[in-house]
């Protein structure tokens, strides 16, 4: 075994698929383990985290297994606070194994309690001072550490016209267009987020994808960086999906369907250019439901004919679970947005 978790390093470094000639994707096994690295590298490095000791931290997921694999490797106590309505049985057993403490909030409202997990993670903090929390929603060490991605997709391919990824903190979006768009000025930034989030001035209410989309707004979301927003629903994330595996061989999570929906219909739309998709989990998670059709049969609306198109729409609206949406945001901030709705 190398030392200090190297090992792991294999997981988040992506693998590029091919998806069509002005469209690749960096398919990643657990993309949250490069900014979950980058954070306990710097927090190793100036002293906020000392041999032996705590870490704690907000996360719907893959950030949380991430940093439950570094904590295993280096020697840590991990407390990770999510929402019941979050974390699969399979998944709280995965992070238990590594030895992880789970804590999950109730979620009566179905749109991950966020704020109810940020009030139990601050309790935590007011009794046990020197616990690390690395704030992946805020701090900008989580965007800093996607160098690593924008260097890795110019060395592959050059110069990039387009970057398509989902938001959920903000980090690998914000952070890999930036360094991007340093090189590449007229770079166009795509988000990706789903129903009923609040990050692109949705009303905030239950959501079925997950891995994207949020109920509070995190400071790495950078708004004026972006170019266009698409809301898509859980069905056609999970149809994209089904369609990824089956004409690619690519067996990823619905939140990487949903990336890879939106830039496949910009690079039809833009054959000259040159289009980079953000594909942050694999499939595996996903076994029991998004791949189950015993599990999709359940879902009204379920099955969907994969769409082609988005509906294209001037004032920002939450829609059905079936449904996609686009809105040109043309680098405005939030506020600037919602003042003209």
């Amino acid at each position: 075994m190398m030392q200090n978790g190297d090992y792991l390093r294999a997981f988040e470094t992506p693998l590029f698929a091919r998806l069509a000639p002005n469209l690749n994707a960096a398919c990643f096994s657990l993309m949250k383990l490069m900014p979950a690295r980058f954070m306990v590298d710097r927090a190793e490095a100036t002293g906020r985290l000392t041999p032996g000791g705590h870490i704690v931290e907000t996360t719907s997921g893959t950030f949380g297994l991430a940093i439950a694999m570094l904590a295993a490797a280096r020697g840590y106590d991990l407390t990770l606070v999510t929402a019941s309505s979050l974390i699969d049985v399979r998944l709280t057993r995965r992070l238990q194994q590594l030895g992880a403490k789970v804590v999950a909030i109730a979620d009566p409202k179905g749109d991950g309690n966020q704020r109810g997990r940020l009030e139990h993670l601050h309790q935590m903090l007011s009794q046990q001072a020197d616990i690390y929390w690395p704030r992946q929603y805020d701090s900008p060490e989580n965007r800093l550490a996607y160098a690593r991605l924008a260097d890795l997709i110019v060395r592959s391919f050059g110069r990039i016209d387009c970057l398509v990824g989902c938001v959920g903190t903000g980090g690998s979006l914000c952070g890999t267009g930036g360094f991007l768009r340093e090189l590449f000025p007229e770079l166009r930034i795509v988000a990706v987020d789903t129903h009923r989030s609040i990050l692109f001035g949705q009303p905030v209410g239950r959501r079925m994808l997950r891995g994207l989309g949020n109920s509070v707004l995190p400071e790495n979301v950078r708004h004026d960086m972006i170019d266009e927003v698409h809301w898509v629903g859980a069905l056609p994330a999970y149809a994209k999906s089904h369609d990824l595996f089956r004409t690619h061989g690519v067996f990823m999570g619905p939140t990487s369907g949903a990336a890879a929906l939106v830039a496949d219909w910009f690079a039809r739309k833009n054959p000259d250019a040159a289009t980079i998709a953000i594909m942050p989990d694999d499939g595996h998670r996903h076994a029991d439901t998004v791949y189950n059709e015993d599990w999709l049969a359940t879902l009204e609306g379920w099955p969907l004919a994969l769409p082609l198109e988005p509906t294209h729409i001037d004032q920002i609206r939450p829609a059905a679970e079936t449904a996609w949406t686009r809105f040109s945001w043309n680098r405005r901030t939030l506020q600037a947005v919602l003042r003209d709705q």
